[in-house]
Order: C-alpha cells, then sequence, then structure tokens
C-alpha cells in the first residue's frame, strides 16, 4: 500500500531563500527515491506551506532519504517552530 506524506510549516522569514531550500530538497528526494514533491502554500496564510509526496511505494526508504535531504537542503532553519510531517495512506 503506497504512502501519502503532507509536510506543512510557517515561514516568518525570507520566502525567496526558503523556496530555494525547499526545491534544493525536492530535487534531492527526486534524485534519490523516484518520488516528485509538489509546493502548496495555504490561500488564507500565505506564509504557510505544505509539501506533498505522494504515492511514495517504500516509505522507510523515503522517510530516511527525506530526512537526510533536509539537512542537505537547510529548509529546517526556515521553519523556526517546526516542520509537521503527516502521513496517510488509501481508504479501504
Amino acid at each position: 500500500m503506497a504512502t501519502h506524506y503532507y509536510v506543512w510549516y510557517r515561514l516568518p522569514g525570507d520566502l525567496a531563500q526558503a523556496r530555494s531550500a525547499v526545491n534544493a530538497l525536492m530535487q534531492d528526494l527526486a534524485m534519490r527515491t523516484g518520488v516528485t514533491g509538489r509546493l502548496l502554500m495555504r490561500a488564507e496564510m500565505p506564509p504557510t506551506w505544505m509539501e506533498v509526496y505522494e504515492k511514495v511505494a517504500d516509505a522507510a526508504t523515503f522517510e530516511a532519504a527525506y530526512v537526510e535531504a533536509v539537512m542537505r537542503s537547510g529548509v529546517a532553519a526556515h521553519a523556526p517552530d517546526g516542520r509537521n510531517l503527516e502521513r496517510f495512506v488509501d481508504a479501504l
């Protein structure tokens, strides 16, 4: 069963620098896992972003690669209140 990942966080600082870090994170993950992410922005609160990674077949490999990519990209520095990772699977 595939796992879908949603990572949301607030960005109080420079959005251009944060976007650059997220782009690096997503490119790293795509190269290492084959999973292409999307970036969404909350409509009513523009400084809240959500990364979406869908249909992940190998959750353990993806999660390990994600942790490493977050460290390499420096994206966590742009979300001082933390990043919230949520996992979902398709309903039966």
